[in-house]
């Protein structure tokens, strides 16, 4: 009974912990997107920043829609998103475990051109 309850809803946290990351990195990329428009004019790429404002609310507007819940903070232009996943339990609810949860952090920046294949 206790091994099928580790196997089960071991699984459960780390598909959890797995979908706290995937989609802190969506968030955190789609805060980064929401850039500054007097920054979209610097002379260099180095002066690209997010809108916090907008950084904030693209961020949260991501875990919203996967119904994660989590916190957003948005430095220069730096955007780091922190979500927290949860997943029921199928064995371990019978000893008073609901659920199995799991938490990650991700940071994003805004990237001027392009980086793929770059050499």
């Amino acid at each position: 009974f206790a091994l099928a309850g580790l196997v089960l809803d071991g699984g459960a946290a780390l598909t959890a912990h797995g979908r706290a990351a995937d989609v802190a990195a969506q968030a955190a990329r789609a805060g980064a997107d929401a850039l500054d428009g007097t920054s979209l004019r610097s002379p260099t790429p180095a002066g690209l920043t997010a809108n916090p404002a907008a950084a904030r609310a693209a961020a949260q507007a991501v875990l919203s829609a996967a119904d994660v819940q989590g916190t957003v903070t948005v430095t220069g232009s730096q955007v780091t998103v922190t979500a927290h996943a949860a997943k029921p339990t199928a064995i371990l609810a019978i000893v008073g475990i609901d659920e199995v949860g799991g938490s990650a952090t991700a940071t994003a920046i805004p990237l001027h051109g392009t980086t793929t294949g770059a050499s």
